[in-house]
């Protein structure tokens, strides 16, 4: 999409509204179809009765060379940190900001069973130690039967 339009890219995905609130939420326009949206506005971190979507910014980002002086110009937001999010609403306001509906699976490293999950799966699909690591955890998953 960033080499098609030429313009910022956020990977998004729906989640519930009582989950909204642990991601950027967007506020979509339609335009292409059920895949692509363009960014009207994005808000960190949103009460689910704020929330002007169920589309979330998954961090997954393609940003054009002007991020950067949206991030100069950006105050700190939420939890008195620097937002990116607040600087890519900034730049959704100068300049055309895509959103892509990703679906499919995906792991949120922020969240600690996404992380477990994450790491278990990515080590029994390594050809240097995935077997090792497989046998290792049937072994540990029986022994935890036993217990």
């Amino acid at each position: 999409m960033h080499e098609k339009y030429g313009r910022s890219v956020l990977a998004a995905m729906e989640v519930s509204r009582d989950d909204i609130s642990l991601y950027g939420c967007i506020e979509p326009e339609l335009v292409e179809n059920e895949h692509l949206a363009r960014v009207r506005s994005i808000v960190e971190k949103p009460s689910p009765e704020e929330a002007p979507s169920n589309l979330a910014a998954i961090g997954r980002y393609v940003l054009t060379p002007e991020i950067f002086e949206c991030l100069r110009r950006t105050q700190p937001g939420v939890g008195g940190e620097l937002q990116l999010t607040d600087a890519i609403n900034l730049l959704a306001q100068e300049q055309a900001v895509y959103a892509y509906v990703f679906e499919g699976g995906r792991f949120d490293v922020g969240n600690k069973l996404d992380y477990l999950k994450a790491t278990i799966e990515l080590a029994i699909d390594r050809e240097d130690i995935g077997q090792a690591f497989r046998d290792w955890l049937a072994d540990f998953v029986e022994r935890k039967k036993m217990i």
